[in-house]
């Protein structure tokens, strides 16, 4: 049975420095490793003939607006459904230039994945064979799920603060 011990064994012994950080969150095993080093880990953590993590189960963003040269975070999850255990992998990127590796030449179901990420969050994928937006109107000139924008229009009159206990 492979355990989130001997995955990080596994993946510490064979990448050493490129990957840091590695936490536990329910159960999940997260670490983080720079942008030009996922293909590579993504392809020995899905071709290892023990861990086995052949199935890519999300690919999403997250915006720290604080995390200054870090903002933008590609966060991906893989699961061994013959090991029965899954592993999160982050990686940060500034805003400036968000450029990650597509891993669609590893999973065909990144496609999408990507595609949804660029359109809510503006993270490129230097090798996607199609990197538009797939949800929002192509002329859409910002990333929605980016925290730039206010929750609330300041100029709405029909929610009046006294009205809703504030």
């Amino acid at each position: 049975m492979i355990d989130n011990q001997r995955l990080v064994e596994e993946i510490g012994g064979h990448f050493g420095e490129k990957v840091r950080q590695f936490g536990e969150n329910s159960g999940i095993l997260t670490f983080s490793i720079a942008p030009g080093d996922l293909t590579e880990v993504v392809a020995f953590l899905k071709e290892h003939p023990v861990l086995k993590f052949n199935f890519l189960t999300d690919i999403t963003g997250i915006h720290f607006p604080d995390n200054e040269g870090a903002e933008l975070c590609s966060v991906y999850m893989m699961h061994s459904w013959e090991n029965r255990i899954r592993v999160r992998i982050k990686v940060f990127l500034p805003k400036e230039n968000p450029v990650v590796p597509s891993l669609t030449p590893l999973f065909n179901a990144a496609n999408w994945m990507e595609r949804e990420t660029f359109d809510f969050f503006g993270i490129l994928f230097s090798g996607h064979p199609n990197l538009k937006r797939i949800l929002n109107m192509e002329d859409m000139d910002y990333h929605p799920m980016r925290k730039e924008y206010a929750l609330e229009d300041p100029t709405r009159r029909d929610k009046i603060d006294d009205l809703f206990g504030r």
